[in-house]
């Protein structure tokens, strides 16, 4: 996959104050795409509330956002050959700006979900299109700082998302959610159509669309997206869920048949023929699962079992983009010197205990005992991610960094879906089991584990002996769900630290991939 001449024009090629500042607007208009997510779901309860939407619809307002963004993310390489980068950009964070308005006048559900996928398609293109420009755009020795601002974007936007939308949520209405978007996405969208120039931004390609290969491509990722989904509250054998993953199987396998065997294939599946973008690929899987199990997992304990509102759980897990910020000057400066390999293994053994510091929670863990955990991580984030992007795009052909941006983004996000369906059926399955163990001990008259749920020993010392009455169990109900959720956090905390561990075995595979300092040699 190596081509000398595409490096050697990239190497050469000089970065300027117009493609900095273009970059940072790009990188300004994916930073509110992402935070647009999690900023809506702290308040998703004040929406459905003024909309009068039914409680079991409203998670709708969440996955038609992902549903489309999922589908938008592998079409960057065909929609940036037909469009351009600079168009593409500037069309997609246009289009991202007006669905927000759209959203924010919504007065019915129908309405809003129809601007979430609009919203949804058009974010999905700016985040492949932020990480394809770091290789298009600039020369080797300028890619790690590039990919540094990117990352940081890319992963603050999830950690601050809590606080910014508990804040908005209790200043202002919930239509603010939306309007934050609109001033940031104009700005970004006039500043790059301005700076972004040059035939780099401006590249043009006659390739044609392939609509059979398109829907079978919506249709695997749409499938697969609703029944992870699903498969949690339904069970992964219900004829329901188990229909929609057969279907999106099947649907991935005729599109990866018919791109493969294509001339002019609607996605460069061909990239996977490259050993160090298929393992790039891998680690940023498990980079996505880790990273949106950590930022669901947390505000998950912190508001059902420790009751904190949307702005405290905000406020507690921002020492995780703090530790971020300060550790990516360190991360730019060892990815231009040390060895990927090296890098990537220290990064990820480090995500990998701060997730499992994390499964050795109880019912009173809080601020104080989520502090190193939360460093911990913060500060492996950037080594997971510098050079595993080196490694998938950093060597492709400057003709297949577009695709190679989305698949690679892709497989981020594809993490995150099946680690947050994984997540929940482990949260739910384990405190079920707690549950009834809890209730057990309970009858039987155990005076410690009524005193480690909540329940005074006095109070249970006069009932010990005496059948629980439904007053009584409606009662202990709480404090016994509370209870039992705890070890059913720490199973998924401990699942997703395990495979993070796990993933650093397919560096044994990686040849040395050249450093950001080597690159720069070479040019």
């Amino acid at each position: 996959m190596h081509n000398g001449s595409d490096l050697n024009d990239r190497g050469t090629q000089a970065a300027g104050y117009r493609e900095w500042t273009g970059f940072i607007l790009m990188c300004l208009g994916m930073f509110m795409a992402i935070l647009d997510i999690q900023i809506v779901a702290t308040s998703l309860p004040t929406i459905q509330t003024a909309l009068g939407i039914a409680p079991d619809q409203m998670i709708w307002v969440q996955t038609a956002y992902l549903t489309a963004e999922i589908v938008a993310i592998p079409l960057t390489g065909y929609l940036t050959a037909r469009l351009g980068m600079r168009w593409l950009f500037v069309g997609g964070v246009s289009l991202f700006t007006v669905a927000s308005l759209g959203c924010a006048m919504s007065n019915g559900f129908g309405e809003l979900i129809a601007w979430r996928i609009v919203q949804g398609f058009s974010g999905g293109t700016l985040i492949p299109a932020v990480f394809a420009a770091v290789f298009l755009l600039f020369p080797p020795r300028s890619q790690a700082l590039a990919t540094t601002i990117a990352g940081v974007a890319a992963v603050l936007a999830p950690t601050i998302g809590p606080i910014v939308g508990g804040w908005i949520t209790q200043s202002y209405s919930w239509h603010w959610l939306f309007r934050v978007n609109i001033l940031p996405g104009i700005i970004a969208a006039a500043g790059v159509a301005i700076f972004l120039r040059g035939k780099v931004a401006e590249r043009h390609g006659a390739r044609p669309i392939d609509m059979i290969a398109l829907l079978l491509l919506a249709t695997s990722l749409i499938a697969l997206q609703i029944g992870l989904k699903d498969a949690p509250s339904l069970g992964w054998g219900a004829p329901h869920v188990m229909l929609l993953l057969a279907v999106s199987v099947i649907s991935a396998a005729a599109f990866i048949w018919r791109t493969w065997m294509s001339d002019t294939p609607l996605v460069q599946l061909r990239c996977f023929a490259d050993r160090h973008f298929t393992i790039g690929c891998m680690l940023s899987f498990v980079l996505g699962f880790g990273l949106f199990g950590s930022t669901y997992l947390m505000p998950f304990f912190l508001g059902l079992v420790r009751d904190h509102g949307p702005l405290r759980i905000g406020e507690i897990m921002l020492v995780t983009g703090l530790t971020q910020l300060v550790t990516a000057p360190l991360a730019v400066w060892a990815e231009r010197r040390v060895d990927p390999r090296w890098l990537t293994a220290f990064g990820f053994a480090l995500f990998a205990i701060g997730l499992l510091l994390s499964a050795h929670q109880t019912g009173q863990t809080d601020f104080a005992d989520m502090l190193i955990p939360q460093i911990v991580r913060g500060a492996a984030i950037m080594f997971c991610l510098l050079p595993p992007t080196r490694m998938a795009l950093g060597r492709l052909p400057a003709a297949m960094v577009a695709d190679g941006s989305g698949l690679f983004n892709l497989m981020r996000n594809l993490g995150g879906a099946v680690g947050l369906a994984l997540i929940d059926t482990t949260i739910f399955s384990k405190a079920a089991t707690e549950a009834g163990q809890i209730e057990a001990k309970l009858r039987a008259g155990d005076v410690a584990t009524a005193v480690k749920i909540g329940i005074p020993r006095d109070a249970f010392l006069e009932q010990r002996g005496q059948p629980l009455d439904e007053f009584a169990t409606e009662m202990i109900r709480p404090l016994v769900e509370k209870a039992s959720l705890v070890p059913g956090i720490n199973a998924a905390w401990l699942m997703c630290g395990l495979l993070t561990a796990l993933i650093l075995v397919t560096l044994l595979f990686v040849k040395r991939t050249p450093s950001g300092k080597d690159l720069a040699s070479e040019g």
